[in-house]
């Protein structure tokens, strides 16, 4: 009873125009920055870490605005998995690089589109999978009933979901040889044996090396792609990678592919996930959120 009254109260969100979502959003933000919320004090604790010269007061105010930019992603997502194709392509109001992602769309090589925790990801890959032919790896959220609309979302708009497992990952192998499209989040921490350590904003952070060894298993090319939040929709940008994220030694590449995020995360930082706790696994064991600073 109580997922499907999450449903519920997602589904009615979802009936709520973008302005209106956003202004309730804007208003969620303000009381978990006030109140001081778990979001809110590990965004501090990771913007600290990553901008060590940025003054206190300047620091405080990129936190508040995160909380206002986390609670409108919060409600404006159901409506962006309730609404048709037609719908989002209105509310993209600006293409930055649209010359490269046309590019890459009539290479016959596979195309990795690499989408940061930034803006609202779930744009990209909704513009995205009627332009291309686009299979992607999935992992549901725990309640089956929100896995089962979001799951539902993301194929109406043309896209082919596979399991995050073993035979997900050679699925998308295939489809990355057939010259199609998938979409990786970067920037989530792996399990220790399906990542290595690298630098993410001067700190220490383990990083998946499964999009790496996807590039070198299936030869396909690479774009990161963040869909901005702007007054009226979004805008979306895409970059080419540098040269080095290919490169088969591991360390490298995947030096490259943080140095990658970072690029992106300057378009906005105060629309970056800084509330999730990247950085909780480290070399030396030390734990960075075992208390507020």
């Amino acid at each position: 009873m109580k997922n499907k009254a999450l449903l519920s109260v997602l589904r009615l969100f979802g009936w709520f125009p973008l302005s209106v979502g956003r202004l309730l959003g804007r208003a969620l933000g303000r009381a978990i920055y006030f109140m001081d919320l778990g979001p809110a004090a590990v965004s501090r604790i990771n913007l600290r870490l990553c901008y060590p010269q940025m003054p206190a007061q300047e620091l405080e105010s990129l936190c508040k605005n995160r909380m206002l930019q986390l609670g409108q992603a919060f409600f404006e997502t159901p409506r962006v998995w309730s609404k048709s194709s037609a719908w989002l392509e209105s509310k993209i109001v600006a293409v930055e690089g649209l010359e490269v992602f046309q590019a890459a769309m009539a290479d016959s090589r596979g195309t990795i589109l690499i989408v940061p925790h930034q803006g609202n990801w779930e744009v990209v890959g909704l513009w995205v999978s009627p332009r291309s032919k686009m299979t992607s790896l999935y992992e549901p959220p725990k309640i089956p009933e929100v896995g089962a609309w979001i799951k539902s979302s993301r194929e109406q708009s043309g896209a082919t979901l596979v399991p995050t497992d073993g035979r997900g990952v050679a699925a998308l192998i295939k489809a990355l040889k057939r010259g199609e499209t998938t979409a990786i989040l970067p920037d989530q921490q792996p399990e220790e044996s399906g990542g290595i350590y690298a630098p993410f904003m001067g700190v220490q952070a383990r990083t998946m090396t499964l999009l790496t060894n996807l590039i070198g298993r299936s030869g396909c090319q690479a774009l990161f792609c963040s869909a901005i939040r702007q007054p009226g929709g979004w805008s979306l940008h895409f970059r080419t990678a540098e040269e080095q994220l290919y490169s088969e030694d591991k360390a490298t590449a995947i030096s490259a592919l943080n140095a990658g995020v970072e690029k992106m995360v300057e378009l906005a930082p105060e629309q970056y996930q800084w509330e999730y706790k990247r950085f909780r696994a480290q070399p030396d064991g030390s734990d960075f959120y075992a208390q507020r600073l």
